[in-house]
């Protein structure tokens, strides 16, 4: 099929040729793909199975996926190169995907798509393989967003109002606080969902997304709490730190006591009115003499463009030495020999609430919910909706070094790879990862 590029031209052969009739199909295409999913490429390397790695190509650029692959020491074995809006990457990564796999099939190969988390790749690879019969391992299975349950809480004019950021903290720790039914984060809430429906082991960073699985009726004996593979990445990246250039370049986050802003979400730059309240805190913080560092991603700068801001956040930068504003930075330990010494992390990302939870950084998400609530429930992140600056603001400053915070309970356990190829060993002990009806109902 055209557009796919091979690591070497006799790709198909050269897999044919091995032995083992399973093929390991690991499966990138963003950074945090890339940070999440390369472990475990590794410890299947490391156990002598067969093991590809695909790369879908939607990071392409060197620093959102070629020089973390650098970093890591990997190639992909093939890249789909799927380009353009939403619809046609899905499209795009199903059709030349599902080419690959009827060509592994063809040659008698059994293949094991290894998808992670909410991600488009997720969800139309996992409906690429299951086309032909493969069901997927889902790492990072069962993320569902709850959120608190404002109701209950004070209103005043009919809105919701801010005083007491302690009280706001207790609230969310009580999980009976919290709500289900969020469709945010858009649309990684319908890619978690769908990748489900195509997966035949479920990888379950914590016993919450396995709760929400079993009430959603997947199969008990296919759900492994595992933790999140992200800890594994993270402790290689803080081993590595000592090489990192990053204070090279920002000696102003050396010393740490700075604030990190990551604001990418669709949700987040797609409304006004969200976006001009998050970046108004972050403005008011810098005015205030706080260290700002905004990591200036493809969604924040259409923001800036799309609502007349980018002049403006860009003088900042230039007038205030207090503010970084800066490019995703290409090498995953110059985030974590950053972030490790940053006082909050602010972000509507979902990987930086995990990656904050292994280092004791307390952090601030950026959204209405959170589909690592987990981590709110142990105190260690707390929600502060996109509706007022004021607001964000405060919890920030709450949040600032702050002890109990820092003390969160580390939930995303250790050596989380292994833990997740030892799940799968078990299942393919007994049979495949796809497993018939009549198969389950017998086991």
């Amino acid at each position: 099929m055209q557009n796919i590029t091979y690591r070497t031209s006799r790709f198909f052969d050269d897999v044919a040729d091995q032995r083992d009739r399973h093929v390991h199909l690991i499966l990138i295409a963003t950074k945090p793909d890339i940070i999440k999913q390369v472990p475990l490429y590794r410890e299947l390397k490391k156990r002598g199975h067969l093991v590809l790695l695909g790369h879908t190509g939607q990071h392409y650029d060197e620093n959102l996926s070629g020089g973390m692959l650098k970093e890591f020491s990997v190639e992909p074995d093939f890249n789909l190169n799927v380009r353009g809006a939403m619809h046609e990457v899905v499209s795009q990564i199903i059709g030349r995907l599902g080419h690959v796999i009827s060509e592994l099939k063809a040659r008698g190969k059994i293949v094991i798509p290894y998808v992670h988390g909410d991600t488009t790749t997720a969800m139309a690879a996992s409906n690429a393989g299951f086309c032909h019969g493969f069901a997927s391992v889902h790492v990072e299975a069962g993320i569902r967003t709850l959120t608190p349950d404002y109701e209950k809480l004070k209103m005043k004019n009919g809105k919701w109002e801010l005083n007491d950021i302690g009280a706001w903290r207790d609230f969310q720790m009580q999980a009976q606080n919290w709500t289900r039914g969020s469709l945010e984060p858009y649309p990684e809430q319908f890619n978690t969902r769908c990748s489900e429906a195509a997966t035949g082991i479920h990888l379950a960073p914590v016993a919450l997304d396995r709760g929400f699985m079993l009430s959603e009726g997947f199969s008990e004996d296919r759900i492994f709490v595992v933790g999140n593979s992200v800890v594994d990445a993270t402790e290689e990246a803080m081993k590595d730190a000592k090489n990192a250039t990053v204070f090279n370049r920002h000696p102003q986050l050396k010393e740490g006591g700075f604030v990190r802003f990551c604001i990418h979400r669709r949700e987040n730059c797609a409304s006004e009115k969200r976006f001009r309240a998050i970046y108004d805190a972050m403005k008011a913080l810098i005015l205030s003499g706080r260290t700002v560092l905004l990591i200036e991603m493809f969604q924040t700068n259409a923001a800036f463009e799309r609502f007349g801001l980018k002049k403006e956040v860009e003088e900042l930068a230039r007038t205030h030495t207090n503010f970084v504003l800066s490019p995703v930075w290409s090498e995953y330990r110059d985030v974590i020999a950053a972030m490790s010494r940053a006082a909050v992390c602010a972000t509507d990302s979902g990987s930086m609430q995990e990656e904050m939870n292994a280092m004791g950084v307390p952090c601030v998400t950026l959204r209405f919910g959170s589909d690592r609530s987990e981590s709110a429930m142990a105190g260690g992140n707390l929600i502060a909706p996109p509706v007022s600056a004021e607001g964000i603001r405060k919890i920030i400053e709450f949040a600032w070094d702050h002890p109990e915070m820092r003390r969160s309970p580390k939930l995303y356990g250790s050596d989380v790879s292994r833990k997740c190829i030892d799940a799968v060993s078990r299942v393919l002990k007994e049979g495949e990862v796809f497993r018939t009806e009549e198969e389950r109902l017998v086991a």
